[in-house]
């Protein structure tokens, strides 16, 4: 008798995807992985690839060579299961400044079928967790970069989803708005036990009890906790250790990298 597999089904799988735009290879064999209820950190300088991985997982690119999985569930094959899992924030904003915060929620939802009174309940209990009940009404064009943000991950997290992706979510914010963000963020994982995929270039986004995934050039250089790439590296800093894993000196440093 074959014992079954007991083992839980992982809420992202990527397996050896790669991806070109012409010529150049953006994606080269790129495998990754992110438990239920986890906070992984997908750390990269711009151009690494985080954002073409983003768009084959949400299906904007169609995947060619790999294969990406959705707790369990095969993004090209299966993309209605797989997507209903899913929420995302892109690094480029798309609410809709000229119309409430509650107008943007609820043409949101009325996309997915969601209205009248199940809409309306969900938006406030949603904006309630957030914590911007106050800015149900306001204009989104009058809210602050770190409010809109917030307004953004509510949105994202409206059809309930197990897994959310955010690509570059505090860039062009202050400092305070990056941490307000972030820890609202890692709330979710106990509030709510979703897994969150964060792409960031930013090493001070990195927390000591997260997952981390170092990609650079299109290639993943490593993939464990901070305290296992640390170990792997010899270095007592994720700065240390992503300089030493990328082999890069100062001047060829991006913005927020060590």
């Amino acid at each position: 008798m074959i014992a079954a597999d007991l083992s839980p089904t992982l809420a992202l799988d990527v397996q050896e995807v790669s991806h070109s735009f012409g010529a150049r290879r953006a994606l080269d064999g790129v495998s990754l992985s992110v438990a239920p209820a986890s906070f992984t950190v997908l750390l990269g300088l711009n151009g690494a690839g985080k954002s073409t991985l983003f768009s084959l997982i949400t299906r904007l690119f169609a995947t060619r060579v790999g294969s990406i999985r959705i707790f369990g569930h095969d993004v090209a094959r299966e993309p209605g299961p797989a997507l209903s899992q899913l929420g995302v924030v892109f690094q480029s904003r798309a609410l809709d400044i000229d119309i409430s915060v509650d107008q943007n929620l609820a043409y949101h939802l009325a996309l997915h079928g969601i209205g009248g009174s199940q809409a309306k309940e969900r938006i406030g209990e949603m904006l309630q967790q957030a914590s911007l009940t106050e800015l149900r009404r306001v204009k989104v064009g009058h809210l602050s970069g770190g409010q809109m943000r917030r307004v953004e991950i509510v949105r994202a997290l409206l059809d309930r989803p197990r897994l959310l992706l955010l690509d570059e979510p505090t860039v062009g914010l202050d400092v305070k708005a990056r941490a307000d963000i972030l820890g609202h963020v890692r709330h979710l994982l106990t509030d709510r036990g979703v897994g969150v995929l964060w792409a960031t270039h930013l090493i001070d986004e990195v927390a000591p009890s997260d997952d981390v995934v170092v990609l650079h050039k299109g290639r993943v250089l490593t993939q464990g906790p901070v305290a296992d790439v640390l170990a792997t590296t010899g270095k007592t800093s994720m700065g240390a250790a992503f300089v030493a894993l990328t082999q890069m000196g100062g001047g060829d440093q991006e913005d927020g990298a060590p």
